[in-house]
């Protein structure tokens, strides 16, 4: 989990989170596959086209991002904070990819009442549990045995379900749209899969293959610099073995070529100090796009 600070009051203002390995015997990664079945009668004339639901279990499943949260307060900031909290596990990823899978799963929440209700709990997982979603929800952060005793293990026809249960199946949220928007830019694709609990679609992409992960580097700090450079911005982000572990920021660099194979860097004396880095060390950095300068407060 990474914690997004507001240094100038220490005040922990977001957060976003990898998981190294979603589903495993004690609790397996559960989801719907969602297909298409068109049925015809030649006799009554009719055509239809159904969409069909089954569930599914992995307990070797993918990598998992999710997590982020940001506070009202700082979402419409100019330093976009939501894109630094998502960017960063894709430099954490790269950067330790040997403790991560060939998959990384992302799950976009679907459209959603003003109170919480999910309408494709209403039409399918109350009616097997007995318990509401709010209820089902928690209680699957814990243990998840209850979905795989009590749902349906055979084909479920949606064209049973209301029209607004049918509605939300894979759909993406209003929420979540600018998610969906960054996912499939740098590599995700809807796998036909949804969250058994409220239908909300499941994006996939090989790690190999994520533009961000392609894009992560070491560096070499070379120079410290007393005005913030004007090109691009990057995240970068040093580690320690003690806490806290991993030290991250969002700011303009300055590249400074490659010498010996190693990409070289200069930042800003307060990004160094914010990073705890000095001339040598090594820095790794995730390259973002060009930089408009903003003021900005100090975040790490």
């Amino acid at each position: 989990m990474f914690a997004l600070e507001e240094l100038a009051i220490g005040r922990v203002v977001g957060t976003s989170m990898v998981i190294g390995q979603l589903g495993r015997r004690d609790a397996p990664y559960i989801y719907f596959d969602v297909r298409s079945e068109e049925k015809y009668s030649s006799t009554l004339d009719k055509h239809f086209h159904h969409t069909v639901l089954r569930i599914g279990y992995s307990y070797d499943g993918p990598t998992e991002i999710g997590g982020i949260v940001l506070l009202p307060e700082y979402r419409l900031v100019p330093e976009r904070l939501g894109q630094f909290l998502s960017y960063v596990r894709f430099l954490f990823i790269a950067m330790h990819r040997d403790k991560f899978r060939e998959e990384v799963l992302a799950e976009l929440l679907p459209p959603l009442e003003s109170d919480g209700t999910s309408h494709l709990w209403e039409a399918l997982g109350r009616h097997f549990t007995g318990l509401s979603y709010m209820e089902a929800d928690k209680l699957s952060k814990k243990n998840k045995e209850f979905i795989k005793g009590l749902f349906p293990e055979g084909d479920v026809y949606a064209s049973v379900f209301k029209p607004e249960a049918q509605r939300v199946i894979g759909e993406v949220g209003p929420q979540t749209k600018g998610v969906e928007k960054l996912l499939t830019r740098i590599g995700f694709r809807y796998c036909e899969r949804v969250d058994p609990f409220d239908g909300g679609p499941h994006f996939l992409a090989k790690t190999d293959e994520i533009t961000l992960v392609q894009d992560s580097m070491h560096a070499r700090l070379v120079a410290v610099l007393d005005e913030e450079p004007t090109g691009h911005r990057a995240v970068l982000a040093t580690q320690t073995k003690e806490p806290p572990f991993w030290r991250s920021i969002l700011v303009p660099f300055e590249a400074r070529g490659e010498a010996g194979g190693e990409h070289q860097v200069a930042l800003t004396r307060s990004a160094a100090a914010a990073l705890e880095a000095k001339v040598g060390d090594q820095v790794m950095i995730l390259p973002i796009h060009p930089h408009k300068p903003t003021k900005r407060r100090s975040l790490v």
